[in-house]
């Protein structure tokens, strides 16, 4: 299977990496090839940033795991979702989701854990204020780099 990605030796894309307009795809797709490969390390398939964007398309997180499994490239999974989602959106509206996506703040009981994480692997970074901006870091963090 080539399109393995091993989570335990670097990080998936960034949530703010397209495929076919949409942000978080390509992230989540690293996570399940990961997952199904056994080389996740501490990264998590179907998640709640991945539930939204499952729920946006329409998709079922266990139906895109098998295609995933079948070891389908990008391009063919895009092919497969566009397929099967139940939600149909124009370019418009999903350009302005993947755009919402990556400003999206910490909001209500996520602050917390937003705060938790940020104070754990960037506590002089004021600038960290997306998700986006705190999984980069995250991921950058986590292999070895200095935030």
């Amino acid at each position: 299977m080539n399109n393995i990605t091993d989570l335990t030796q670097r990080p998936p894309r960034s949530m703010r990496t397209r495929l076919g307009g949409y942000a978080l795809l390509p992230r989540m797709l690293d996570k399940g090839r990961a997952e199904i490969a056994g080389k996740n390390g501490e990264y998590h398939y179907n998640c709640p940033l991945d539930q939204r964007i499952l729920e946006y398309l329409g998709v079922d997180a266990e139906a895109l795991r098998k295609e995933l499994a079948a070891g389908k490239g990008d391009g063919e999974i895009l092919e497969w979702i566009r397929s099967n989602q139940k939600n149909k959106h124009t370019d418009a509206e999903i350009e302005a989701w993947s755009d919402a996506a990556g400003k999206r703040v910490p909001e209500g009981e996520s602050i917390e854990f937003f705060n938790e994480i940020r104070t754990a692997t960037a506590p002089h970074r004021s600038d960290i204020t997306t998700w986006a901006d705190l999984l980069d870091v995250d991921d950058y963090v986590t292999f070895g780099g200095k935030a």
